[in-house]
């Protein structure tokens, strides 16, 4: 295993279960952890220079998240997604997220605003890692933005069934984004959302997101 999948160190400013979590979603993002290959907890331990459990810690949340899945006495295997389930999946964000995201802007006042205006250092610091080219720290932004936003129509089950969905959509594209330079592009659009809203305008937000979801299916789509 040692110098095949390049892990990078992991250092301290989180927790180290974070950080290796981070890191293995770099990894998945970038290939070196690839589709349908098994992993063992103690051989990435060995490469993170760490000890198993906190490795085995972050594959679980990976699990929760439909990323890898367990495989008895071997370890997590990471799993496949085929372009026809990565068009559903994308079809019923747009279907969900798109309406939604609409009515947040058009009721955007009082709390729902106030909720809105928090979600402004998420969207700059998405730009900043957008500009490194910090693929794992951007998911796990976008992530906790969109959901963060989507909370702000009040529907809890609604937010859970997107995290599920972007969990298992969210590797495809997004280095495709970086590799081409519109990665930037893609992170400033969020700061478009925040305006639509501030301006109660939901025809724009419409208009934005269906813009925005579009991106990354537009490079899977162009997979050989």
């Amino acid at each position: 295993m040692t110098g095949e999948v390049g892990l990078p160190a992991v250092r301290g400013r989180q927790s180290l279960r974070e950080q290796v979590r981070e890191s293995l979603r770099s990894l998945l993002i970038a290939g070196q952890l690839s589709a349908g290959e098994v992993y063992s907890a103690p051989a990435l331990a060995a490469e993170f220079g760490v000890s198993a459990t906190p490795v085995r810690e972050a594959m679980l949340d990976l699990v929760r998240e439909g990323l890898v899945e367990t495989v008895r006495n071997k370890g997590f295997r990471v799993t496949e997604v085929s372009d026809a389930e990565l068009d559903a999946m994308t079809e019923i964000r747009a279907l969900i997220e798109i309406p939604t995201m609409a009515a947040v802007a058009r009721a955007c006042s009082g709390q729902v605003a106030a909720g809105v205006a928090a979600l402004r250092p998420l969207a700059e610091e998405m730009v900043e890692a957008a500009a490194a080219g910090d693929l794992g720290r951007y998911i796990t932004l976008d992530t906790n933005y969109h959901l963060a936003f989507l909370a702000l129509h009040g529907n809890s089950a609604l937010v859970e069934v997107v995290r599920s969905l972007r969990a298992r959509a969210r590797l495809y594209g997004l280095r495709a984004l970086a590799d081409e330079g519109t990665l930037p592009q893609n992170a400033a659009e969020h700061l478009d959302i925040l305006q639509a809203a501030v301006d109660r305008d939901g025809e724009e937000m419409t208009r934005i997101m269906s813009v925005h979801i579009g991106h990354v299916r537009r490079l899977w789509a162009a997979r050989p």
